[in-house]
């Protein structure tokens, strides 16, 4: 199905070679709308000629800081100029961008483009959603156009009936308890290419389009680029309730289409289960009558308006426990107004919950992190867990309500009698919180945002060696790609490096030796690192080249496309090479397949896993094109 969606879309159908060119149909602007904006208007963009594009503002909660990020012009931030170039702002208290905008704007058979791995859900409406770094969206949104590797398909076929209390929350964490990590890693390294998820079988075909979505929602923590579902009645049902039925498109695979590997699971086989702290999948028994401090029921994954309404209709007529911190984040502006023209609401609030508005920091733990010392459950898919990042229990909604109801974790099923749940057919759709440009009426008087300078490789370059991901959000001014965006410079001028502070216990270098140096090499253990350092390359200008066993295809094109350079080293040679305080790379001149790298006085061969276009990426330092380069794909 995804080869289907970019061969309709690409200058060459057969999708042959490293990158082929495609025509992109909406770019969903989120982790750093305003740097995509900059890099759009310097390649010579008026208007997007893209037929969907949309800025979702998520700041709810504004403090001092997010008001000088959109003051200052932060990468991150979301400025009333975005209406003028074509592209709508989904403001604050809409929801999070996910379930939004499957509710909004996706639709099947269509290809998307965006900044934030957590809008794999879209998939489940049977769209496909690719992450590209805030460059490459400047260029797609500029031209209608980007150069993507063609993907390797993995066909989960799923058969059976869900049993009572158990959800598609359930579902997804019994997928990554069958290590599907490991088959999509396996498929990466043989092809290079990346790997998207295809849900099948007869009981695919019997999921809701938000069960479909939830599923979907696994993708970026096995490292696939994406997940997809067919579009079939179910979704032309979901689009007719949100009165987009025009959007629909019919998405099946081909008869005999062949696909990389087939991971066949039995619904009726899967059980209540939690992903626990340490990332580990397990049934809930195994933590049967663990004390909660904290729940926090919705979030922008792991959750369907059905769930909600099913944990509210379980906990009616309940009691919050006085140790307890119940907190509800409604996914979308749709779905708060659902439960609270149906009562539900109101007997959420009645057994003690908190009303959380929708800010992207939820999700993050940035804001409500996980109280210390105490279980948080919460049914949203967690952030790459990284050392010292907040860490919580990821279960399904119902197994929420029982935690709420009896004050610790234990299994819904005791509840012995499962709630009948009615999820209604006409749902509200005024979209009101969408701010768009009408007739000029937005025009501003601000200066579009300046494009960072591009820092090219040149000649041989010595990098100070960092193990593991910076701490902080990264967004604490480290040069070009910090805050507010410097005006362009020569772009032989590298920037004077900075080196973060990092997870291990070494003293880091001072100033002189940095700025000596020609920047960082992190040296990544775990395929979390690599997705954490990658969601914010764009912060860390310091860093020059990533080092790791794994890299997802999706990754090293978001890298190359900021000049970082990606190698690959065997699990065995990590070890060694992070105790190294330096590495030596040679010219560009002399980089092939294989690359020759010094990491103190130990000679390593890393493998270089840009291909094509994206090596003279890196080597630029940019993705970006001259204005008068680059045309839309037909």
């Amino acid at each position: 199905m995804p080869q289907k969606i970019l061969a309709g879309r690409a200058t060459d159908p057969q999708l042959r070679g490293d990158l082929v060119q495609v025509k992109v149909d909406q770019v969903i602007l989120s982790r750093a709308p305003s740097r995509a904006l900059a890099e759009a208007i310097a390649t010579g963009m008026k208007k997007t000629p893209v037929e969907v594009a949309v800025a979702y503002d998520g700041t709810c909660v504004a403090d001092a800081s997010s008001l000088a990020d959109i003051d200052e012009g932060s990468p991150h931030s979301v400025s009333p100029e975005f209406p003028t170039y074509n592209i709508p702002i989904a403001r604050p208290g809409i929801g999070f961008p996910a379930p939004v905008h499957l509710e909004r704007f996706a639709a099947p058979a269509r290809l998307a483009l965006t900044d934030d791995p957590r809008l794999a859900t879209v998939g489940g409406i049977g769209m496909l959603s690719l992450v590209v770094s805030p460059s490459q969206l400047g260029q797609a949104l500029a031209t209608g156009s980007a150069w993507l590797r063609p993907p390797r398909s993995v066909q989960i076929h799923l058969s059976g009936r869900v049993r009572p209390f158990v959800c598609a929350r359930d579902v997804a964490l019994e997928l990554l308890r069958r290590n599907l990590d490991e088959v999509v890693r396996r498929i990466e390294g043989e092809h290079h290419a990346p790997v998207i998820l295809e849900f099948a079988g007869p009981s695919a075909r019997l999921l809701s389009v938000g069960d479909r979505a939830v599923l979907c929602g696994i993708a970026p923590q096995v490292g696939a680029a994406a997940a997809l579902f067919v579009s079939d009645e179910k979704t032309e049902v979901f689009l007719r309730d949100q009165r987009r039925s025009k959007a629909h498109r019919a998405l099946v695979p081909d008869p005999g289409a062949p696909c990389e590997e087939v991971v066949s699971i039995d619904l009726g086989t899967v059980d209540p289960l939690l992903m626990d702290e340490e990332g580990v999948v397990r049934p809930v028994r195994d933590l049967a009558g663990k004390p909660v401090a904290q729940v926090v029921l919705g979030g922008d994954s792991g959750v369907t308006l059905r769930d909600m309404l099913a944990a509210a209709l379980l906990l009616k007529s309940k009691r919050v426990p006085s140790r307890l911190d119940l907190l509800v984040a409604p996914p979308s502006r749709q779905v708060l107004e659902v439960l609270a023209q149906s009562g539900a609401l109101v007997d959420l609030v009645a057994t003690g919950a908190r009303i959380v508005e929708p800010d992207r920091r939820v999700v993050t733990s940035e804001i409500y992190p996980p109280p210390p010392g105490g279980l948080s459950l919460r049914t949203a898919d967690p952030e790459p867990r990284i050392a010292g990042a907040p860490s919580f229990v990821v279960a399904s909604a119902e197994t929420l309500a029982y935690a709420v109801a009896t004050g610790s974790v234990g299994d819904p099923r005791s509840f012995k009698r499962p709630v009948r749940v009615t999820v209604p057919r006409a749902l509200p759709t005024d979209d009101v919180l969408i701010l768009r440009d009408k007739k000029g009426e937005q025009v501003s008087t601000k200066k579009p945002p300046p494009a960072p300078a591009a820092v090219p490789w040149k000649g041989p370059l010595t990098l100070d060696v960092l193990a593991g991901v910076p701490k902080g959000n990264g967004r604490a001014a480290v040069g070009a790609r910090g805050r507010k965006a410097a005006a362009p410079a020569e772009p032989a001028a590298p920037v004077a490096p900075v080196a973060p502070v990092v997870e291990d216990d070494r003293a880091q270098p001072a100033p002189a030796e940095s700025k000596a140096a020609g920047g960082v090499a992190l040296v990544l253990s775990t395929l979390d690192e690599v997705r954490a350092v990658a969601e914010r390359a764009t912060d860390l200008s310091t860093v020059r080249a990533v080092v790791a066993p794994f890299v997802p295809s999706t990754a090293v094109s978001a890298f190359a496309s900021e000049g970082i350079a990606t190698f690959l080293v065997g699990a065995e040679a990590l070890g060694s090479i992070k105790e190294q305080k330096s590495v030596e790379l040679p010219a560009p001149a002399q980089w092939g397949d294989r690359v020759a790298a010094v990491f103190g006085s130990e000679r390593v061969e890393v493998a270089w896993l840009a291909t094509g276009m994206e090596r003279s990426w890196t080597h630029a330092g940019t993705v970006r094109q001259p204005p008068s380069a680059g045309k839309p794909a037909r």
